[in-house]
């Protein structure tokens, strides 16, 4: 099974629209995930409609329209792992054993905010990921996402693939 995992989005504010090379990775994903900060709505509808599965949540940089249609944490089994999604785990030191108390029925939490790129196991056995951000790499020397390669319940490949740079238009 494979996954697409990717967050803070920020359309249109951050970018004009998703990176063609994410959007060509979506139709080959079994699952996308997407944890928070999309800021518009044509974005989570861009995604539903070329998804085979979405598996989303809101950020503190959505609005009522976002929070509507979508959940703070989402939970899912998937080949017998099971995941969680959120958007914020708070600061980086002390996260993994934050959020393995917090979830402590969960295999992998995907989660967002920072822009940083994370993939870290907990003492508990916890796998935490961040696959950064795709339009936005604030400090980071590139926009980010991951796929997940998921075989006979396990996690067997998790990879962060870098965008190519943005060539910024003059506006005019």
């Amino acid at each position: 099974m494979r996954l697409l995992l990717m967050s803070d989005t920020h359309l249109p504010k951050r970018a004009r629209e998703l990176p063609a090379p994410l959007l060509a990775e979506v139709p080959h994903a079994d699952v996308v995930f997407h944890a928070g900060d999309w800021v518009d709505t044509a974005t989570l509808d861009l995604l539903e409609s070329r998804s085979r599965r979405l598996i989303g949540v809101y950020g503190n940089n959505d609005g009522p329209d976002l929070r509507a249609r979508l959940p703070e944490v989402a939970y899912a089994e998937l080949d017998g792992v099971r995941f969680g999604a959120i958007h914020e785990t708070g600061p980086a030191q002390g996260r993994e054993s934050r959020c393995a108390a917090r979830f402590p029925d969960l295999d992998v939490l995907v989660f967002g905010h920072s822009h940083i790129p994370w993939d870290t196991t907990a003492p508990t056995g916890l796998r935490l990921l961040n696959p950064g951000s795709p339009t936005d790499r604030r400090r980071q020397p590139h926009c980010t996402y991951m796929t997940v390669t998921l075989a006979d319940g396990h996690v067997s490949d998790v990879a962060l693939h870098r965008l190519p740079q943005r060539v910024r238009k003059p506006r005019g």
